[in-house]
C-alpha cells in the first residue's frame, strides 16, 4: 500500500533550498535521509509530514492530497495516523513519563504497550518525573509516546542523537519490527549512515538536489 507520495516539491526561504524533488514510500518501507547541517533535509521532512507547505509541488499521505483536507481532517490525520520523533523531545516537563504516554494514548484512543516500554528500557523510570529523567530516558521515553498511539506513518529527525551507539541500534530495531507488525512506514533523517544503511532507500541531500544512493 501506498502511504506516501510527494511530487515536484521545491522550497525556499531567503535563499532557494531545493527543487523538484519526488519520492514515494509503501508500507513496511523504510527511508533514510543524509545530508550536511542546513541541506534541506528537516525542512523536507517537515513538508512530508504535513507541518510545512511546500512553495511548489503535491504531497499525498494514504492516497489524500493532504493540503486539500479542511482543518478538522488535518487534526485527525496527525493525530491518528502520523508520528513525529525530533532529537528535542517535546515532553510535558511538569508531568511524569509515563503521564506524557497517557496523554498520547489517550488522545489517539489508544493503549500503552507494557512490552514496548520493557523493550525501551525505560519500564521501570517511566513513573518519574520527566526532570528526573536522564536525555537518552527522555528521548526514549518520547519514542514510546509516538509509538503507543500506533502511527501509521513515521517521520523521525535525528530520532537516536541523545543515545548511546547500542542504545539507537536497539531502537532501531524496535521501529523495524514495529513497521512489519503494524504495516507502517519511516523516514529518517540523521547525520548517522550507519544508521540510515539500514534503510531500505538512502537519499542524500545536497545543493538542493536529492540523489538517490540506494
Amino acid at each position: 500500500m501506498n502511504l506516501l507520495k510527494a511530487t515536484s516539491l521545491s522550497h525556499a526561504f531567503e535563499y532557494p533550498l531545493f527543487k523538484d524533488i519526488s519520492l514515494e514510500l509503501n508500507s513496511q518501507e523504510s527511508m533514510a535521509i543524509i545530508g550536511v547541517s542546513g541541506s534541506g533535509k528537516s525542512t523536507l521532512m517537515h513538508i512530508l509530514s504535513s507541518m510545512l507547505v511546500p512553495n511548489e509541488g503535491s504531497v499525498e499521505l494514504f492516497g489524500q492530497d493532504i493540503y486539500q483536507l479542511n482543518e478538522k481532517e488535518m487534526v485527525r490525520l496527525r493525530r491518528h495516523d502520523l508520528g513525529l520523533i525530533y532529537q528535542s523531545h517535546y515532553l510535558f516537563k511538569g508531568f511524569s513519563g509515563y503521564e506524557n504516554l497517557e496523554v498520547a494514548a489517550l488522545m489517539a484512543n489508544e493503549t500503552i504497550d507494557d512490552a514496548l516500554l520493557r523493550s525501551l528500557g525505560i519500564d521501570k523510570v517511566c513513573h518519574q518525573k520527566v526532570t528526573e529523567l536522564s536525555g537518552g530516558q527522555q528521548q526514549r521515553v518520547s519514542i514510546a509516546r509516538v509509538l503507543s498511539k500506533k502511527p501509521r506513518l513515521i517521520f523521525a529527525d535525528e530520532p537516536t542523537g541523545n543515545l548511546d551507539h547500542a542504545t539507537a541500534q536497539e531502537v532501531m530495531n524496535i521501529f523495524f519490527n514495529y513497521l512489519k507488525e503494524h504495516n507502517a512506514g519511516m523516514i529518517l533523517v540523521t547525520h548517522d549512515e550507519s544508521l540510515a544503511s539500514q534503510c531500505k532507500y538512502i537519499y542524500r541531500m545536497h545543493d538542493g538536489i536529492l540523489t538517490k544512493v540506494q
